[in-house]
């Protein structure tokens, strides 16, 4: 049984900007999530979620440059996991990305599904654009069922 938490637990993990490393960060998700005890759909999501972001960071943060680090940080809090996502980059015009990639006109696009996935799988999506550079911000709710259990 596991231990009630009484604040935010954090995880943090930092990888070199290389696309092989990204199943670090899908593990330490999937992880918290069985250890939270979500069903394995939510789980699906969050991972996915995570997976795209760190995609993001990598490759048009960083540019697929490993010298430069992402960190990621899994938070857990009694109602909700929080993970955010940063990467040095410039940023991006969060108005120029493709809203519904299902509509027919975006159908055929090569890109920009991304942060599309993470809308429909996580309950918040949030960018933060700053000095220190781009930060994605993935919230979940976890289910009254497990809150209830006191984890």
């Amino acid at each position: 049984m596991s231990k009630p938490l009484l604040g935010p637990e954090i995880i943090s993990v930092r990888i070199p900007s290389r696309l092989d490393l990204l199943g670090v960060l899908d593990h330490v998700a999937q992880s918290i999530c069985e250890r939270l005890e979500l069903p394995g759909d939510e789980s699906s999501k969050i991972s996915m979620s995570v997976i795209e972001a760190g995609t993001n960071a990598i490759q048009h943060g960083h540019q697929r440059d490993a010298s430069k680090p992402v960190d990621t940080d899994f938070i857990v809090y009694p109602d909700r996991i929080e993970i955010t996502v940063l990467d040095t980059g410039p940023g991006f015009d969060i108005s120029r990305v493709n809203g519904d990639i299902t509509s027919p006109e975006h159908l055929l696009d090569l890109r920009g599904r991304g942060i599309f996935i993470m809308r429909q799988c996580m309950d918040s999506v949030e960018f933060e654009f700053d000095k220190r550079g781009t930060l994605c911000r993935l919230i979940k709710f976890r289910p009254p069922v497990a809150r209830a259990a006191g984890q």
